[in-house]
């Protein structure tokens, strides 16, 4: 956690941010970014975060306080969301359900993440194909990834540049109606926190009793 004002800091972490902008608008809907305010923050911090979003295209950037205030914490932003809503827009879908299913693997990776192409194991390539057949191909994609980075990678911050995307294989959720890719070492299993919980399980040796576990 970091306790002191640091502007060149939160500075190398706002070309994620403006790659984010960048992903929002070309849906062509306005873009409103809501900065988690926290008390830890300073106001030149979460000013440096307002100011940069609008510079790159958010219509808004409200600092919200849920955390501390609950849904009086959010009535700036649901009112950003609001006038956002009441805009002009040309809400499009970024590709053709009838393109193929690497097709539209490789727009969401080149159009989206920055990547700069895509390769595929032999068992993707196999699922791919068995799908096509099955005619699941119309189906829309999603991408099974890390929420750490734009890439597939946790260690590549920011907005990486000269990486490719590695696609492990491809599942089928035909009730929910989509196809979804698994990127690189990305696991099915249930997401945990950067510390999951049960490091704080523990049994009280005196009564018996188990704590950590609410």
């Amino acid at each position: 956690m970091y306790l002191k004002e640091d502007l060149e800091l939160v500075g190398k972490g706002l070309p994620n941010l403006f790659h984010h902008i960048s992903i929002a608008r070309k849906f062509g809907v306005p873009v409103v970014v809501a900065v988690n305010g926290f008390a830890t923050d300073s106001k030149a911090e979460q000013a440096l975060v307002c100011k940069a979003a609008l510079e790159h295209g958010a219509a808004e950037a409200v600092v919200c306080r849920v955390w501390a205030e609950g849904g009086e914490g959010a009535v700036e932003l649901a009112e950003a969301v609001m006038r956002a809503a009441n805009q002009p827009n040309d809400f499009h879908f970024l590709y053709p359900l009838e393109a193929t299913i690497k097709e539209k693997i490789e727009f969401v990776a080149t159009e989206i993440y920055g990547a700069d192409g895509v390769d595929y194991s032999h068992e993707a390539e196999v699922q791919i194909a068995e799908y096509t057949r099955l005619g699941f191909d119309r189906l829309p994609i999603c991408m099974a990834k890390t929420h750490l980075s734009l890439s597939h990678d946790p260690a590549l911050k920011g907005a990486p540049k000269g990486f490719r995307i590695p696609v492990r294989d491809m599942r089928a959720s035909v009730g929910a109606g989509f196809l979804y890719a698994l990127l690189g070492k990305m696991s099915t299993m249930p997401g945990l926190p950067t510390r999951p919980g049960f490091y704080d399980v523990d049994v009280d040796m005196e009564t018996g009793r188990i704590i950590g576990l609410f």
